[in-house]
């Protein structure tokens, strides 16, 4: 969710390698960082080569393959893709991936009771923060597609529950962390021990070339902050331990109609962008696919059931940045360390 390094916002998921990468190492660490286009910006892997076999450029390869079928099978931009596809109401066939992260959903789904909802696209899109213009609909609308939205119409194996129903789906609220854990994973699987994996959100593990923890820097979530890194409100410091670090937030992506600001995240059990002070919020949990589900719940949900949520969780931190009466005031969970404690 923390998108980029230090992005602080969910966005729509289109990873696709438009036919650059680079690659740099520190051959006396053995470190190297690979470096490339993602979803309309770079995307960055740093890693530790010790005890590795495997050359840089097979790594770099083996990176650029896991993208492009993130691409071709979950991105809602392109318009070849399985998802895209499917929306469009052409006979898809999924493959394993597609199965996985609906499967996913699905559980975030149950869990969060409908507050994380893939199967509610055509909401994103009349809101206009899915793959249309910005727009603002009237109530009427709102409940026309609100009646053909939700993972309860459509059944585990995607078929719809309700005749000739037909449910757009829409993976941004893991898709990113999902891409990062996938990674992660191949790195893993070639015997990497050190790195920091950043394809919109975060996975990191073990250290960096200082042999410190890596330490993850949380931007300042104020309308103009549109540079990530330029304005940090704090920064996260890791303990070595695998950990997904995602930061959800509405400074970035919103617009304003008839004096009125509309926030990007939409509640799916509602229909409407969410109205709370809840400016931001990042979440350290186990891997990235859950970080970037939970920081986009916390921002559905608002302040107090996000601070309650996250104390009831053993195995999930987190970080919110909050309005409180016209002053930005911070919330960290008692395991979520700050550089500097």
């Amino acid at each position: 969710m923390m998108k980029r390094i230090l992005n602080a916002f969910s966005t729509v998921m289109s990873v696709i390698v438009l036919g650059f990468s680079s690659l740099s190492c520190v051959p006396d660490r053995g470190y190297c960082q690979l470096t490339g286009y993602a979803q309309g910006g770079t995307y960055s892997v740093k890693l530790n080569l010790k005890g590795v076999k495997a050359p840089i450029e097979e790594i770099q390869s083996g990176v650029d393959s896991i993208l492009t079928l993130i691409d071709t099978t979950l991105s809602g931009y392109n318009k070849g893709s399985q998802l895209s596809r499917l929306n469009a109401g052409v006979p898809v066939e999924p493959n394993e991936m597609f199965k996985e992260v609906f499967s996913i959903s699905r559980k975030f789904y149950t869990e969060t009771g409908g507050a994380l909802d893939v199967a509610a696209a055509p909401l994103f899109d009349i809101w206009g923060f899915g793959f249309t213009s910005d727009k603002l609909p009237s109530a009427e609308a709102v409940d026309s597609v609100l009646a053909v939205c939700g993972m309860d119409k459509i059944g585990e194996n995607m078929e719809p529950i309700v005749p000739g129903a037909h449910v757009k789906l829409n993976f941004n609220a893991i898709a990113q962390g999902y891409t990062s854990d996938k990674i992660a994973g191949y790195l893993h699987s070639l015997g990497v021990k050190d790195m920091l994996v950043d394809i919109g959100e975060i996975y990191c593990e073990g250290f960096n070339p200082k042999g410190l923890p890596w330490s993850i820097g949380i931007d300042r979530p104020f309308d103009g902050n549109m540079t990530p890194g330029a304005d940090l409100d704090g920064i996260w410091r890791g303990d070595g331990r695998g950990r997904g670090v995602v930061t959800s937030g509405n400074y970035r992506k919103y617009y304003e109609k008839d004096g009125r600001k509309y926030s990007h995240t939409i509640d799916p059990r509602t229909g409407y962008p969410v109205s709370h002070n809840l400016l931001s919020a990042t979440i350290v949990a186990p891997d990235a696919t859950t970080a970037d589900a939970y920081a986009t719940y916390c921002m559905v949900i608002g302040l107090e059931a996000a601070r309650e949520f996250i104390t009831s969780r053993d195995d999930v931190e987190g970080y919110l940045i909050y309005d409180d009466k016209g002053n930005m005031t911070e919330w960290a969970s008692s395991g979520f360390k700050l550089a500097g404690e």
